[in-house]
């Protein structure tokens, strides 16, 4: 690697923030904000900073290792390959293709190269048995863009940067840097928001880092947000503030929603949710009223019980106040890789409840079934029970709830392998290990969150470090396991053509196919002269083709479409290279009704699956609440990302973070005391940890933060082990689920709390 600065994307969480890195003498000597990116503006949280400390980690593996009777052993790659490829195919062949369960976590997301490879690996393990961070997380947005647009991933992203109005209910942007809105320097976008007159609301059980930013806070209590949100549609319909806007002859079912509403005014669900009636009728005018507003909802919102309603209303108070696809409320994404209309136009726009879990009959969605279920597939005997399981960049132990029962079954399997750089507290079950690649030696293009981002830009990072012979990219070890298995399923050898595709795929990698999407795409191959001629013949494909034909596809995708003649072209890898900071394509432009996806052209407002749950729901208004329960939600904080940043000794350091929230009052009635330690159960679920008194949280509620709990036995000692922490996972049960979806319930769990006896205090990690 040559001394000098370069630039890349930080990857580490949802923000894509643009970085500086200075090496000299081949090694890192500071990282800073790239002041050119167009996206980030030369902010960077701490994370960045932390690429340093991953690349240089001591305790991050480098090449394959074995589990023996000894301990970790370093074998070499093709031994490694060839005992994976053969265990899992002897699995498939003895027990089944449902024999083998795969697990996805949330890195994948932010690597091209690995969601590039996925789905040839995916394909030759050939399992229904399929699972991924997505039923822990962002699984009801999912499903409400799937019911309402007709594509999966066809997400409404605040306008951030021109709204007048940011009302946030359930997320921590602050914290979060985003998630589903990737929002670098959100702290500077709402100085400017407030600078030009705006305002923010935050509707949250904490007082959260974003809530103390806002001009307004409210309390709710856990798992009420549909209360609160279909008291709001309940106002605007009563108070003839209907105005859909732009999207007004696009709806449909509109007063199917308005009979859903009527049971729920504020007043019915003003006890229930914790916020006066009059509150609630003031959210919804300042809603109605303000012509630039948007209403987002995250985590908060989506892992509980009634997340799938929930999600749904946020999008529908949207759309009923015209903020849908308008300037400063919210928008459609148009990335210069748009995974969106190639999903469309291959015909995959997304399902949902095509099959149901062996066990516990919960619906799949777009293929994988809710994470939730993960223990019940190992644990239970039958046809398509899992005997081997493999994970890739992901630690299901600490993310998904009841973790000490996913233990319990990744210990009993018959193999197990990971894809991963760490021992971690799930990757200790497997069998081999097979460690990519870090961040810093390979290339990067963040196919997912420019389709999140508040702004359209495109940027291209090449590696920063040479890997070495001796390495593998994660793209290379997922389509060397595919290949093998693919050869063992034909019987040790692959047809001529087959086996020469294969090859093709393994020398040509990630780039090329990023190359080609980006001349393909909307900002592509600039025709210059012909273009007067090639786009009108373009316009007229698409008026004579059928809606299904693949041509047609083609030719939306196109930069030829006149959709995108506004566009800026001349877009590829090479022009990407040369513009190391990136390349700003523009603020979020209005999209439909070209951006629709339904079969009918229509926004369905009131999908059916939703207004059977609304039942659910106002069954729950007459449900007495038990007076002293405590319930118990999650945090995240900017130093952290779920369960892999913890290894950074610039993260963790400092003040002990993982600590029980609990309200002053609260803390009186059960005896708290400032840095006591506490006890916190849920039926014969327990987690011992201090306690830290604060009025930022609601009474009523306690709060543990997610992806700690380095402290199973066997783990890898580490950075990690040494900050254990305590995992909510640990309490929550994984029988709670939000019976649309299928989402965890990982917000709004009753438990309870006692004063640790002595013989309880837990031992230093």
């Amino acid at each position: 690697m040559r001394n000098g600065t370069h630039y890349r994307t930080c990857h580490l969480c949802e923000a894509m923030c643009g970085v500086a890195i200075d090496v000299k003498e081949g090694r890192i000597a500071s990282i800073r904000g790239d002041d050119k990116d167009p996206l980030s503006r030369g902010h960077i949280c701490p994370k960045a900073v932390a690429l340093q400390d991953l690349h240089e980690d001591p305790e991050r593996l480098r090449k394959p290792v074995r589990k023996t009777a000894n301990g970790w052993q370093e074998i070499e790659w093709d031994e490694a390959f060839s005992i994976v490829a053969e265990k899992l195919h002897g699995t498939r062949t003895t027990h089944g293709r449902n024999s083998i369960g795969v697990y996805l976590g949330n890195p994948n997301a932010h690597n091209h190269s690995s969601l590039i490879a996925t789905m040839p690996f995916l394909r030759a393990i050939g399992s229904q048995n399929r699972f991924s961070a997505t039923s822990n997380d962002q699984l009801p947005h999912m499903l409400a863009s799937l019911e309402m647009f007709g594509h999966q991933v066809l997400f409404p992203i605040p306008d951030i940067d021109h709204t007048d109005l940011f009302i946030c209910i359930g997320g921590n942007p602050m914290a979060s840097n985003g998630s589903l809105m990737t929002v670098p320097d959100f702290r500077g976008r709402l100085k400017a928001l407030k600078k030009r007159g705006g305002k923010m609301i935050v509707v949250d059980p904490r007082r959260t880092e974003t809530a103390k930013q806002a001009d307004d806070f409210h309390f709710i209590r856990p798992g009420t947000d549909a209360f609160l949100l279909m008291a709001m549609v309940n106002t605007l319909f009563s108070g003839g503030l209907i105005h859909p806007g732009p999207a007004e002859h696009l709806i449909k079912d509109l007063d199917l929603l308005r009979l859903a509403s009527m049971p729920f005014t504020p007043e019915a669900v003003a006890q229930r949710t914790g916020i006066a009636a009059a509150t609630i009728r003031d959210l919804a005018q300042q809603l109605a009223d303000t012509p630039k507003a948007a209403l987002y909802t995250r985590m908060g919102t989506s892992t509980q019980t009634f997340g799938s309603i929930t999600t749904w209303l946020a999008y529908c108070l949207n759309i009923l106040t015209g903020k849908l696809d308008t300037v400063g409320g919210v928008m459609f994404t148009q990335p210069a890789i748009d995974l969106i209309a190639l999903g469309a136009m291959s015909g995959q726009r997304g399902h949902f409840g095509a099959r149901h879990s062996r066990v516990k009959g919960l619906p799949e969605f777009a293929g994988e079934y809710p994470s939730s279920t993960m223990a019940d597939e190992i644990l239970t005997p039958g046809d398509g029970q899992i005997r081997a399981f493999v994970t890739v960049a992901g630690n299901p132990v600490l993310s998904s709830p009841n973790g000490r029962r996913l233990d319990e079954a990744l210990n009993g399997l018959d193999f197990m392998v990971s894809v991963d750089y760490y021992i971690n507290e799930t990757t200790r079950h497997a069998d081999i290990i097979l460690p990519p690649t870090a961040v810093l030696e390979r290339s990067h293009y963040d196919i997912i969150f420019n389709m999140l981002a508040v702004r359209n830009v495109s940027k291209y990072s090449e590696a920063l470090f040479d890997a070495g012979p001796d390495s593998r990219h994660d793209w290379q070890i997922l389509l060397e396991l595919a290949h093998r298995l693919e050869k063992l399923r034909k019987g040790g050898k692959l047809p001529i053509r087959s086996e020469l595709g294969w090859q093709a795929f393994k020398r040509a990698g990630p780039d090329t196919i990023v190359d080609m999407l980006l001349r393909t795409g909307p900002y592509g191959t600039d025709t210059g002269r012909v273009r007067g001629v090639l786009e009108p013949a373009t316009k007229r494909i698409l008026e004579l083709l059928p809606k299904q034909h693949p041509l047609r596809g083609l030719a939306e995708l196109s930069s030829l479409n006149p959709q995108w003649q506004r566009l800026p072209k001349g877009l590829s890898l090479k022009r990407l290279k040369e513009h190391p900071s990136g390349i700003d394509l523009g603020a979020l432009r209005p999209a439909l009704p070209g951006r629709l996806f339904t079969r009918d052209g229509k926004i369905n407002l009131a999908p059916r699956r939703y207004l059977k749950d609304v039942e659910r729901l106002h069954q729950q208004l007459s449900v007495p609440e038990s007076p002293n329960e405590l319930l118990l939600i999650g945090r995240r904080h900017i130093r952290s990302n779920n369960s892999w940043m913890h290894n950074s000794h610039r993260l963790v350091k400092g003040k002990d973070r993982c600590t029980l929230l609990v309200h002053p009052d609260d803390a009186k009635r059960l005896g708290l005391k400032e840095g006591s330690t506490a006890e916190v159960r849920a039926d014969d679920r327990l987690v011992v940890m201090a306690v830290e008194i604060t009025e930022d949280m609601m009474p009523g509620v306690v709060s543990i933060p997610h992806g700690w709990g380095h402290n199973r036995e066997g783990t890898q000692q580490s950075t990690a082990t040494a900050h254990a922490g305590t995992s909510i996972n640990d309490v929550l049960s994984d029988e709670l689920t939000d019976p649309v979806a299928g989402t965890s319930v990982l917000n709004g769990q009753p438990v309870t709390v006692k004063v640790c006896q002595p013989e309880q205090q837990p031992t230093p990690a």
